[in-house]
């Protein structure tokens, strides 16, 4: 089950057909699709929250809150409420500082206006606390399941002992109801020494959540140190690992401090690990029939590797694995399903890109 070879790409690059559909965007870090055809929305990590609609960019939204917008962190994941349609609710996640310098995450809800131009009601539902970050290892993705649960994910912000902290926010996965309230089964509730936000532990950098549709269960990939990128399926209470369990090495190359290898009892290990880190980031599960090929995929981003991965699914296993869109050299910064069958890509650049993938 632990898969960590490269196979042969089944697809070649002038099987893959990608068009440039916006450029010019700041370091965009996520899309949400509007429903009934109302376009696209894009964060960029600079701040702004724009609308594409018909090859058209929107200025700005007004109303978002201000970010503290340096190395990683910024306007992060933008999310639409469940009920979108009726509430015109969206999530955002980003990152602000305190008086110390200090960053954390935060995550925020607001109205978005029938125009399209601007938010109201914006309100923080949660800070990552305690605020521990310089700008690395911040996290921050967003997602819900079908029942209505918010997913967050919060990295470590390079403190690699608190993902291990059950009093700490960083390094979890948490799970809340859309209203910031706690649910009844989460794992730690009522406990003294544990936040009753955590759904699981032991996560390094976390940048990937996407519910799985064929198993029904979340999934999430994340950031190692150098090599020991991560897919995991974070189940209830259960601890992955980090720093105690990884199959990656430090910076420096030597091995992670207080690691005690890839096995320790009591964690859980990933589904699929990358020896070799391609820098893992947003991913989406392909499960439309425009591409026959591409059924039971699961597509993540790559930053390092400035590539988009393909994973075969079978069930919760990897089956294989190939890399689409290297030729391009641009980071993967985030990637999702569109209402078409196609793939919308963002490229983390100063001059980002909005690419639309598809097969010949």
């Amino acid at each position: 089950m632990l898969i960590s070879l490269v196979t042969p790409s089944v697809f070649g690059a002038d099987s893959v057909s990608v068009q440039v559909l916006q450029s010019n965007l700041n370091h965009p870090w996520s899309l949400a699709f509007l429903p009934g055809e109302q376009g696209i929305l894009i964060s960029e990590r600079s701040g702004q929250l724009r609308r594409w609609h018909h090859g058209k960019l929107s200025a700005p939204i007004s109303g978002t809150p201000a970010v503290w917008a340096k190395k990683q962190g910024g306007l992060l994941d933008v999310a639409l409420a469940p009920d979108f349609v009726s509430s015109r609710q969206l999530y955002l996640s980003y990152t602000e500082s305190d008086d110390q310098g200090a960053v954390g995450a935060v995550v925020g809800r607001a109205t978005l206006s029938e125009d399209y131009r601007h938010l109201s009601d914006f309100r923080v539902l949660l800070r990552q606390t305690p605020k521990l970050s310089s700008g690395a290892n911040l996290g921050t993705r967003l997602a819900f399941d079908p029942s209505g649960y918010l997913w967050i994910s919060f990295g470590d912000n390079f403190a690699a002992e608190k993902a291990q902290d059950l009093r700490a926010l960083q390094g979890k996965i948490l799970r809340l109801k859309a209203d910031s309230a706690i649910p009844a089964d989460n794992p730690f509730r009522g406990r003294s020494d544990a936040r009753a936000e955590i759904w699981s532990d032991g996560m390094r950098n976390p940048q990937g959540l996407a519910w799985n549709p064929w198993s029904k269960v979340m999934w999430e990939s994340e950031h190692g140190p150098r090599g020991g990128d991560e897919i995991n399926l974070p189940e209830k209470g259960k601890n992955y690992g980090w720093p105690l369990a990884t199959w990656g090495i430090d910076y420096s190359g030597q091995p992670v401090p207080g690691s005690k290898g890839g096995r320790v009892s009591g964690t859980r290990q990933p589904l699929f690990y990358w020896k070799v880190s391609p820098a893992l980031s947003g991913m989406a599960f392909y499960d439309s029939h425009r591409f026959p090929a591409w059924r039971h995929s699961l597509f993540i981003g790559a930053l390092k590797d400035r590539s988009l991965i393909r994973l075969s699914v079978d069930g919760n296993k990897v089956t294989e694995q190939q890399r689409l869109l290297r030729d391009r050299g641009e980071r993967i910064r985030d990637v999702r399903v569109g209402p078409d069958g196609y793939l919308y890509v963002l490229t983390d650049e100063a001059q980002g890109k909005l690419l639309k993938v598809g097969l010949r």
